[in-house]
């Protein structure tokens, strides 16, 4: 499955196709209740696309110093998160109304990023290092495939 993706990641064309395949695909191979894609927008993170079992944050934009998409992004690293209420880089009221309990955000690059991806879950869950593996491999994948459609 994560091959499939990052062959149809390779001919993609705009930041759209980009999103198409991010939201078809990461979803089914993060096994997740949901997936994200935020692009960073200088000092703010918009919620791109997204695929979840209920409305989530699409096309709504966020300071990247409050939002645990903005930290990912901010720190180059990936956050593996069992309980978010626990978590202070996690935004806790834009969370309240929804259905999720537990996330993974990787950045898209480590080096400078511009962009995240985000998976969610509605039962609170630990993670195995193959579960954030599986994401930063997606995220790999869309940091190529933008840099080679110019998007980024």
């Amino acid at each position: 499955m994560l091959q499939t993706a990052r062959r149809k990641l390779a001919f993609a064309h705009s930041l759209e196709d980009i999103a198409a395949i991010v939201r078809s695909d990461a979803r089914a191979i993060a096994g997740a209740d949901g997936v994200t894609f935020v692009l960073g927008e200088g000092n703010r993170c918009h919620y791109f696309d997204e695929d979840a079992i209920e409305p989530l944050w699409k096309g709504q934009r966020f300071p990247m110093n409050v939002c645990i998409s903005g930290w990912a992004m901010m720190n180059g690293k990936s956050a593996a998160i069992e309980d978010i209420y626990s978590d202070p880089r996690v935004l806790h009221e834009a969370y309240r109304k929804t259905f999720i309990k537990s996330l993974i955000m990787v950045p898209v690059r480590t080096t400078a990023p511009v962009a995240a991806l985000g998976a969610y879950w509605r039962e609170q869950r630990s993670f195995a290092e193959d579960d954030v593996a599986a994401i930063e491999a997606i995220a790999d994948a869309v940091g190529i495939a933008m840099s080679t459609a110019q998007v980024a």
